[in-house]
Formats: C-alpha cells, structure tokens, sequence
C-alpha cells in the first residue's frame, strides 16, 4: 500500500511492555510508526477517541472488541492484525465493508493452553491459592488438599486443547471422560476417553475443565442447570472463554459452595473490574487469561504481525482472515 505520510500503528493491550522488543519494528520504516499502548480501555467512547488516528491497529488475541459500530467511527484504520488466524472481537464483515484488512498469525505454542489448564487443575485441587497466601501473611498450613489420582476428570471439549489435558489427566491416573455436540464415541476411544452424554458428564466428573470454542451453540452451555448436576466436592476449570459459563449462575453455585471450587483463567469482561467476586471468592482461583501468554507464543506473534504490516505497506496483504 502506498502511503504519501507516515502510517501510524497502534500496537494495543502490551500489558507486560514487551511487544517492541520482540519483533523487529524497523523493517517498518520509513513508511510506519508504532505506538505501543501498555493499558487497556474498554469504553467504546474512548477507544474510538484512542485510535481514531491511526490507519492500522494490532490486536493482542481478544482483548479488545472492535465491533461494527466502532470500526464505523475510524474512517482512516485500514487494517487490523490479530494474533491468531480467528477472533470472535473483530466484526470481519463490518471491517470487510469498510475496505479494513484483517490479517492473522500462525504457530505459537499449542502446549501453553494445555499446560496452564493442568496448572490449575492441580492448584484448585491442592488449594495452592489459599495455602501460598497463608506463608506469604506469615502463616503456615490452611486446609487439606485433594488427591486427583483415581478421581474423574470430565472434559467438555475434546478438540486439540482437550485430548492434550485428557493425556494429562490420564497420567495422573484419572479417568477421563469427554461430551460436546460432535463429539463420537470412536473419536474419543482414540484418545482413551469415554464418550458420555452431557448430563452424566457434569455428574460424575470429580473435575470439570472446559474446552469448547465460542459460537452461538456454545455461549451460555453452562448454566444453573448443569452446574446443579456437579457434586459438591467437584472442582470447574475454564481457559477456554468466560460465556460458556454462566457467570451469574457460576457465581451463585460458588457462593453457596454448591461446588467445591473454580479455576478461572477467562471472563465475560476481561480485565476483571475491581469489585468483581471473582476477584475475592476464597473458593476462586482466578489468573488474568495466561493460556496463550508465554514467551514462545509471543516470539512467534509479534515478528509475524511485522511481517503482515509490511506486506501490507507492500500492497500485498497476507494470511487475511476469512469470513
């Protein structure tokens, strides 16, 4: 793309502050200038305000929502890079009237989600939240930890994330135990697990991790009903995405300890407002969606998103989502 003046970049949600040394964002000039933003505004008002001077802006997976009546109200953004090759945030057919460009990434690191999800498999079991705040206050032990081995772990999902958590499950001597609409027997035979119906999931899973993507099918699949099936002594796992899960409903059951308790790497609104029970329910383990958030996956990302800027630049758009 020809441009007579500087393009400027906004390189949005660097919450950590390490985006501008992990790519080389010279091969950008002198034809564009980033700007790396360190917070994150979630008003549309001000976001619109933010960005409303730049011609590209770089998006950190989902963290921020550019929606059709948003992109309606930066007349000069002309393309958008995601880091992924899908993103429920960005309104593709909105941006594809506006003549917006919207590129992706490929690769990263298809063990960060897996591991994160074990990670807090084994935290929210052994209670590590309640019993690290307790040495850190100058305490020693709080509770009593429990044991995974022969215990079920139920998957709702049984995609690339949910067969690699099911080998970990059965590692740790787990009977593993999957549902999701498409979900075949055979398929999870493959993988060691049995194929249940969604009610005897809920029910006889002792853990519950979440592995489903977010559609229309999928928002809101959790609900007061299915968490009513859990025993009480179960444990919920999502580092998928928060609306699955009813959050009123989840809320509700963890604050009457109609389940024992939740690891929660994602939410309906990220990040969390300051108030939010999910932020002080003692039956809550919450981290700020770090599934994806590792140094080999943003090594990979961030060159890749220079690249589709500058072929861009170029005139030649590469790896454009599709709609």
């Amino acid at each position: 793309m020809s441009h007579s003046a500087v393009a400027s970049i906004a390189v949005l949600d660097d919450y950590q502050q390490v985006a501008s040394g992990l790519a080389d964002w010279t091969r950008l000039a002198p034809q564009a200038q980033p700007v790396f933003f360190h917070d994150h505004v979630a008003d549309p008002d001000s976001l619109a305000v933010r960005l409303a001077p730049f011609d590209a802006v770089v998006l950190m997976r989902e963290r921020t929502r550019l929606d059709a009546a948003l992109l309606a109200r930066l007349p000069r953004l002309k393309l958008i890079v995601t880091v992924g090759m899908w993103n429920a945030a960005i309104d593709l057919h909105a941006a594809r009237k506006q003549q917006v460009v919207v590129s992706g990434t490929t690769g990263g690191d298809p063990a960060a989600t897996p591991a994160l999800t074990w990670a807090l498999v084994l935290a929210i079991t052994r209670n590590l939240h309640a019993e690290a705040s307790s040495v850190r206050a100058g305490g020693w032990q709080v509770g009593l930890g429990v044991d995974v081995n022969g215990k079920t772990l139920g998957l709702l999902g049984l995609g690339k994330i949910g067969q690699a958590v099911a080998r970990m499950g059965q590692a740790f001597g787990m009977r593993t135990i999957a549902w999701s609409q498409n979900l075949t027997a055979e398929v999870a035979a493959e993988h060691g697990v049995e194929r249940v119906d969604k009610d005897q999931l809920f029910c006889d899973a002792d853990v519950l991790s979440v592995h489903l993507k977010l559609g229309e099918r999928t928002l809101g699949i959790v609900g007061e009903r299915e968490l009513a099936l859990m025993k009480r002594s179960a444990y919920l796992v999502n580092t998928s995405r928060g609306p699955i899960i009813s959050e009123p409903a989840l809320i509700a059951a963890l604050q009457a300890r109609r389940i024992a308790g939740a690891a929660l790497d994602v939410f309906d609104e990220e990040p969390l407002a300051p108030g939010h029970p999910f932020r002080f329910l003692p039956n809550v383990l919450a981290t700020p969606h770090i599934g994806y958030v590792t140094e080999n996956t943003y090594r990979t990302a961030y060159p890749q998103i220079v690249e589709a800027i500058r072929a861009w630049l170029d005139g030649a758009p590469i790896r454009e989502l599709p709609l």
